[in-house]
């Protein structure tokens, strides 16, 4: 996921082992979507009253800033921004 050359993809997870039962869907635990711009897209959600769960943030030196958001119906979308081991912020 976000990786140079690498194309549009969906990743769907399911964490094996959960403790506790999911509430809503079918089971998964978030879908992740990669895009060009981090910033620009959470100010765009934000347009629209979608806000991060916390500041975009970085899982592994130079790896790609990434943050949460929920959709309106409370499922959880992972943001990865695309080439962002260029990128000093975060």
């Amino acid at each position: 996921m976000g990786l140079p050359g690498d194309g549009p993809r969906l990743e769907l997870t399911y964490n094996v082992g959960r403790q506790e039962p999911y509430e809503i869907g079918t089971g998964y635990g978030h879908i992740a979507v990669a895009v060009a711009g981090l910033d620009a897209t959470l100010e765009s959600l934000a347009g629209v009253g979608i806000e991060p769960e916390k500041p975009p943030y970085r899982v592994s030196d130079g790896g790609s800033r990434l943050c949460f958001v929920r959709d309106p119906d409370g499922y959880r979308i992972e943001l990865i921004e695309r080439g962002a081991a260029s990128d000093t912020k975060g």
